[in-house]
């Protein structure tokens, strides 16, 4: 994990690779609980049974969002970013689902830096991500998210 305290620090990352975080597994129990928390209860999700028989994929997959809710967990296993005021997760420039997680996969996040840029004060870091799926060549997706810090010095 890397420890970042002021813009100049996080700065000194652009264009390069900030780290990886921890393999998590997809369960159906969490697959569920974002179903009823998004109201998306679509089949392929949460009904295992019709998932095998008739999905494409032999069993229930994970929300695409569901996948992208998980960046704050994984994020912070890759960056402490201290000494701020606030941090806002100010947006998604791309995302590009590349191959759905099945229920029981293992994820994890890669994380660049993309792009960085001091407006007034304010850091606004483009974090380049790319969710792996173990034993899987092409990723769950590739994308790239913005955050916002307002470090206190």
């Amino acid at each position: 994990m890397i420890i970042i305290n002021t813009h100049a620090e996080f700065e000194s990352y652009l264009g390069k690779e900030l780290g990886t975080s921890g393999w998590h597994t997809i369960t159906q129990e969490q697959i569920n609980k974002f179903a009823d928390a998004t109201i998306d209860h679509q089949w392929i999700h949460t009904d295992e049974e019709r998932a095998k028989s008739e999905g494409p994929f032999g069993g229930t997959i994970a929300h695409g969002y569901l996948t992208v809710s998980l960046l704050p967990y994984f994020w912070h296993q890759i960056a402490d970013v201290q000494n701020l005021k606030m941090e806002i997760n100010y947006g998604i420039e791309s995302m590009r689902f590349a191959q759905p997680v099945l229920v029981n996969s293992n994820v994890r996040l890669i994380a660049k830096l993309a792009g960085i840029v001091n407006l007034r004060g304010v850091t606004k870091a483009n974090i380049g991500v790319t969710m792996e799926i173990e034993g899987q060549k092409k990723p769950a997706y590739v994308g790239e998210v913005v955050f916002l810090y307002h470090f206190l010095d």
